[in-house]
């Protein structure tokens, strides 16, 4: 199994002062092993990247708030999801595994929402977990019964061969990673136009994220400026940003956490338009106001 990066040492705190409230809207949380055995057949395997880590790292930054996903590493079984919002407390969520809806019962998912889950990812094929239509289908029908919402990784080449999964949805769907639209393309991209119109319609959210990965330039990643600054242009209010640590299946070295919020002011433009990112809508969309 390959042997990925680790996530990055020595952070250090982005140039500006976060608002208050601020939001991670998506860390992942690894290990350590011998108490969160990865699943069966898993496609890959992280570094101990534990709870305490990261919340030290948001202590850094300045985040006050954040939602842990649930890695397809441990497939259906959420120990580490459940724990970790155990020991975060109140002011984090967490974003299931879409699999947990079709290989646990009710009693399981309740424990889910009761400790703070309110939405669950369907990830990327090439990761190993997929779902037949009825399947996908009955856990829409669940997603909406319970209030959460549906969150899609797409494809590492953009998620236009996805689309068919979620672009008729009624319920709050969450986009990750820009949709993995290709900056190079600028507004002639069929993901980024695809982004545009989702995010018009009200129910569609874009998270900021996978800078690093997105970036053919590499740092200071000037070639995702104008991909971001347009998704925020076509609706601000629908817009979150997420670190996503310990940035999972990186070849390369991973960033600095205090860089990439950097980025997002480059992005946002204004202390008000950061403060919608990091604050008010992920206050929206995962319940930190109920």
């Amino acid at each position: 199994m390959t042997q990925y990066q680790h996530f990055h040492t020595h952070p250090t705190a982005p140039a500006q002062r976060l608002p208050p409230g601020a939001c991670d809207s998506q860390f992942h949380v690894f290990g350590p092993a011998d108490r969160y055995p990865v699943r069966p057949g898993a496609a890959y395997e992280m570094p101990s990247a534990t709870i305490e880590t990261v919340l030290a790292l948001h202590r850094l930054l300045g985040i006050e708030r954040g939602v842990i996903v649930q890695a397809t590493t441990y497939g259906a079984d959420h120990q580490v999801v459940l724990d970790g919002l155990a020991t975060a407390g109140p002011s984090y969520r967490g974003c299931a595994n879409a699999v947990v809806l079709a290989e646990r019962d009710d009693a399981y998912i309740q424990k889910l929402h009761d400790a703070g889950v309110r939405g669950a990812r369907f990830t990327r094929q090439g990761l190993g977990i997929s779902m037949a239509p009825a399947v996908f289908e009955r856990s829409i029908a669940r997603i909406r019964e319970l209030g959460w919402y549906a969150k899609f990784q797409p494809e590492p080449d953009g998620m236009m061969a996805q689309i068919g999964q979620f672009e008729s949805l009624d319920i709050p769907v969450l986009l990750d990673h820009m949709g993995r639209a290709d900056p190079r393309a600028g507004a002639s991209d069929p993901t980024r136009r695809k982004l545009e119109s989702l995010l018009a319609r009200g129910n569609f959210w874009v998270m900021l994220s996978l800078t690093e990965k997105l970036s053919r330039a590499g740092e200071p990643w000037d070639d995702v400026i104008p991909l971001a600054q347009a998704l925020i242009a076509a609706n601000p209010d629908r817009v979150v940003w997420g670190s996503d640590w310990p940035h999972p299946v990186s070849v390369q070295a991973t960033p600095d956490e205090g860089r990439l919020l950097d980025q997002l002011a480059r992005y946002a433009g204004d202390d008000a338009t950061v403060r919608k990112i990091l604050v008010d809508n992920p206050a929206r969309l995962f319940g930190f106001d109920e």
